[in-house]
């Protein structure tokens, strides 16, 4: 199992990311992306930390930690210039949080998000047809989320995204312990949002593509 979106005490999440990286070993996961939640205000303190620790935990643990970034309820405008900050503190997945039905993001956020430089457009919500397209083309990662709330609307981007070539991640946007999904609870997710074993194995070796 990889999963490339969850949260430490950088932003929301109670773990530091030393535990949180040692909880997902232990259930099995064998590379986790710590993506905390930012936008122009913490992008360059919280970055450079993940990056950091990151280098610390990998040369002794056998999963890999992925040092990353959540834009959250960022203004449209400036998803584009704060994706591109991202990488260049060394982000090495940016994440961007989609208009998910569970939070008053702003519309448009889709859209923008896809059309900058990110990783994942995480629970997109009811994400349109254009915007699946969009995704598709650019090769951006559509997420089924194990989140409560933001998985609502998973069968209907599996949907999409199988009708139209757009490529999909599982994520467990873990805040806490007890949050992170197991191989066979991540299966689950993605049988319950319309999708198959065959699917789901598509989405881990497209997890895979962010390993070193």
């Amino acid at each position: 199992m990889i999963d490339l979106h969850t949260h430490s005490i950088f932003s929301d999440g109670v773990l530091v990311p030393s535990e949180l990286v040692r909880r997902a070993q232990v259930l099995g996961i064998m590379a986790i992306g710590i993506t905390d939640h930012a936008d122009a205000s913490n992008l360059d303190f919280i970055i450079p930390r993940l990056v950091h620790v990151s280098e610390k935990l990998n040369r002794f643990n056998q999963i890999q930690m992925i040092p990353g970034i959540e834009l959250t309820h960022v203004p449209p405008p400036q998803i584009g210039p704060l994706a591109a900050q991202a990488r260049s503190l060394g982000a090495k997945i940016v994440v961007a949080h989609g208009e998910t039905i569970a939070e008053p993001v702003v519309a448009g956020t889709n859209r923008a998000a896809l059309a900058a430089d990110i990783d994942i457009l995480a629970h997109p919500g009811l994400i349109s047809e254009e915007e699946v397209k969009m995704a598709a083309e650019r090769g951006v990662f559509l997420e089924i989320s194990a989140r409560k709330g933001h998985s609502l609307t998973n069968g209907h981007v599996a949907q999409l995204a199988g009708r139209l070539g757009a490529k999909l991640v599982l994520d467990s946007d873990a805040h806490e312990p007890s949050d992170l999904v197991t191989r066979q609870q991540a299966m689950k997710i993605a049988l319950g949002a319309g999708l198959d074993e065959t699917d789901f194995e598509r989405m881990q070796k497209n997890a895979e593509s962010f390993l070193a």
